[in-house]
């Protein structure tokens, strides 16, 4: 440290750079840097409150928090990327921590909301997360001025050091660190300015890639704890079904069998080894009481959303205009009903969780989309506080919705409830994962549209029935009776349409239904583009030339971004003998995106995908590699479902059980995508659902144009076409 005093030090020090040199170099750890921010990030008010995410140690190491999950989807590397950036950090040197919900808890949640749902990562997050960023930043200048006697505005920041240009003096962070630490953080900081950004922006390789690829990293699934037991659990195989009686006798003497429970809803074997557990489950006889659910099927549930479409009077979402005067007076009213089937999300990890009860504290170790979520449950499923909860963070095996619910961390409690003392993993089979999610929610539109002889569209109703996700899963009241999910982009579609009505029906069942990737986005764009497209070709008009009228001029971004994917997929250039285009755009979580097809069909039905070009406007661009990755991610999980998702219900319970019957794409089915990356700057949106939406829709219409058949439901095997080898 000697060194260091002696390039600080050239005059007699003051008090303040004596209390400089002082801290400087005493034997302090490190350097957690705290600053304000609003309650919440978009919150306008005075109250600030400390919020501490950096960590920096004397060997220039610099610990970033994340206080979200990492799901694949890479926002533990964007989002530390925001921090470091306003810190001026030298990227190499940084490393990526993972912020606790205990911890989160304990310190009043100075970490804010930690679930990794909704694509809001960085678009609600990045307010607070560059100020944490730009806090330490001015933190660590300040302390520099003051033991080099220099105003701070004379100092400058990068690659991990402060730097006073007139005496030639530079220090590093690491060297700073300790006294940083006792300053005061301010109140208010300035952010760069975009065009500045030497951090964010760039294509920094995901953090977790190395531990991935040599096998460090550890999932839910991985959790090894000394003296663990396993449990395999089975559900009633109807929906909200009880346990009316169980007989365990065949495998309680069983090598390895440490217990059968009867839980009251689902049934456990306790054993040494999973496999073992799971085999034993087969031959526990298990009477359930399903009561009157076991006479639901896919036929009565169809049936139940047509009595929605004929009620009288409905939820009314947006009502434009005067919609049903102009429809009853149109010369010519286009219709046409749209259908989408439950999904599973069917995550490579099933349902997972680790739990361990002990006499002073409850530990778990599960994949979670919501930590905070998982220790609430996991404290009021023991019936004990939660300060005495503690969840251990660990990498997802894919999230894609499922795993913001908490079914699955409340069976794991109850278990280890039973097993006191003793941690207990939970791992659910595929089966059990495929026939007991909570899926994306059916639903059945019908459109009806007035347009004239130029193809200016006079009017558009739209009525949606389906479940409700809000109603349902979250035991919400729903706003006017709509739930925003059933109706998205529907109720907020762009075109300038000067009459548009959107009503819904509520239509719940027996099947349980949850946030599926993306959402109502995953299904309506599909729906609203292809009529979109319809009316395009009743207008005799190329589909996208009538999309950009529709749109108008009061929504600038929507046309970019259409305009965009269009030139770089070469619109309206001739294509190769028998490959033909589609197209669309939508909006959602905050983005812009449009998508184009290119296919072929031949005469068995086989759709040959021969580019996918997608384009997204999401404001700001943090990683555009991540963003790419995500890209290419939607279009894997996208074209599973547009060809094979669909779940369907016999006899109160879902019949697809495994791979076999629920396909997921294959590698050598995977098309060439071509991402477009076209952000405006101005806002934060999201990248992990967004780039899906389009997908189904612009297929759909390629399909169209390549076979005049119009497909009005989904999957494409109802309809005789498969996904021929890319």
């Amino acid at each position: 440290m000697s060194t260091v005093v002696k390039a600080l030090d050239g005059a007699a020090a003051s008090p303040a750079r004596r209390q400089f040199l002082k801290v400087s170099a005493s034997a302090a750890a490190g350097l957690s840097l705290a600053f304000y921010l609003p309650e919440k990030s978009q919150a306008q008010t005075d109250r600030p409150r400390i919020n501490a995410w950096i960590e920096i140690q004397p060997d220039e190491t610099i610990i970033i928090r994340y206080a979200r999950t990492e799901m694949g989807q890479g926002s533990r590397t964007s989002a530390p990327m925001l921090i470091a950036e306003e810190l001026d950090a030298d990227w190499k040197n940084v490393r990526v921590e993972y912020a606790t919900a205990h911890d989160n808890l304990r310190q009043k949640r100075i970490y804010g909301d930690m679930a990794s749902v909704g694509s809001r990562t960085i678009r609600n997050s990045q307010e607070y997360l560059r100020k944490a960023g730009a806090t330490a930043r001015h933190m660590l200048v300040a302390a520099a001025a003051q033991g080099w006697g220099v105003p701070a505005s004379e100092c400058t920041t990068a690659l991990g050091k402060v730097t006073h240009a007139a005496s030639k003096r530079v220090i590093s962070y690491g060297k700073l660190a300790a006294a940083a630490s006792q300053l005061e953080a301010p109140k208010e900081v300035q952010l760069k300015d975009p065009k500045t950004w030497k951090i964010v922006g760039k294509p920094i390789p995901r953090v977790d890639i190395p531990d991935i690829v040599t096998g460090k990293i550890r999932y839910g699934v991985d959790a090894q704890l000394p003296g663990m037991l396993y449990a395999a659990v089975a559900a009633s195989p109807v929906f909200n079904g009880k346990v009316k009686s169980m007989d365990a006798s065949k495998v309680q003497s069983r090598r390895g069998i440490v217990k059968v429970l009867n839980m009251g809803d689902f049934v456990a074997v306790v054993a040494n080894n999973w496999w073992r557990a799971k085999e034993a489950l087969r031959e526990v006889a298990v009477d359930w009481d399903t009561g009157e659910h076991g006479q639901l099927s896919s036929t009565t549930i169809m049936n139940g959303f047509k009595a929605g479409m004929e009620q009288p009077e409905l939820a009314i979402a947006r009502n434009d205009g005067n919609t049903l005067e102009v429809l009853g007076k149109a010369a010519k009213v286009y219709e046409a009903e749209y259908f989408t089937p439950y999904l599973a999300h069917a995550t490579m990890e099933p349902m997972v969780c680790t739990a361990w009860l002990q006499p002073d504290k409850l530990e778990i170790w599960t994949s979670t989309q919501s930590p905070e979520a998982t220790l609430a449950v996991s404290a009021a499923t023991a019936s004990i506080a939660q300060d005495k909860v503690m969840v251990h963070p660990l990498q997802l095996g894919g999230g894609l919705g499922r795993k913001g619910s908490q079914d699955f961390t409340r069976q794991a409690v109850l278990i280890a409830k039973e097993m006191p003392g003793t941690p207990v993993k939970m791992i659910w089979t595929r089966e059990e994962d495929i026939q007991h999610d909570q899926y994306r929610p059916a639903s059945l539109v019908r459109f009806k549209a007035a347009m004239d002889a130029s193809g200016k569209v006079d009017a558009l109703h739209i009525r949606v029935s389906a479940p409700s996700i809000l109603a349902s899963l979250l035991k919400l009241p729903l706003p006017k009776g709509v739930d925003g999910q059933a109706v998205a982009s529907f109720n907020d579609h762009p075109y300038a349409i000067p009459n548009s009505l959107v009503d819904y029906a509520q239509r719940n069942t027996n099947v349980p239904v949850g946030f599926w990737r993306t959402v109502g986005h995953s299904q309506n764009p599909y729906a609203r583009e292809s009529f979109i497209d319809e009316l395009a070709h009743a207008a005799g008009k190329d589909p996208l030339e009538f999309r950009l009228n529709l749109l108008g001029e009061k929504f600038p971004r929507d046309r970019a971004i259409l305009q965009a994917v269009a030139k770089a997929a070469n619109w309206g250039a001739p294509l190769p003998k028998g490959v033909f285009r589609g197209i669309a755009e939508t909006e959602g979580y905050g983005s812009y995106t449009a998508c184009v097809c290119e296919v072929s069909v031949n005469d068995k039905g086989e759709v040959k995908i021969h580019r996918v070009v997608m384009g997204i406007d999401c404001g700001y661009v943090v990683n555009p590699d991540n963003i790419e990755a995500q890209i290419q991610g939607s279009v894997v999980h996208g074209l599973s479902a547009i060809f094979w998702g669909e779940m369907t219900v016999k006899d109160g319970r879902i019949e697809q059980s495994n791979f076999h019957d629920y396909r997921m794409l294959k590698l050598n089915e995977m098309p060439k995508v071509q991402a477009v990356l076209a952000p405006t700057g101005g806002f934060w949106g999201g990248v992990g659902e967004p780039a899906q939406a389009p997908l189904a829709p612009a297929l759909a219409n390629a399909i169209f144009a390549a076979s005049g058949k119009r497909i009005r439901s989904l999957p494409l095997k109802n309809h005789g076409l498969s996904l021929a080898r890319a």
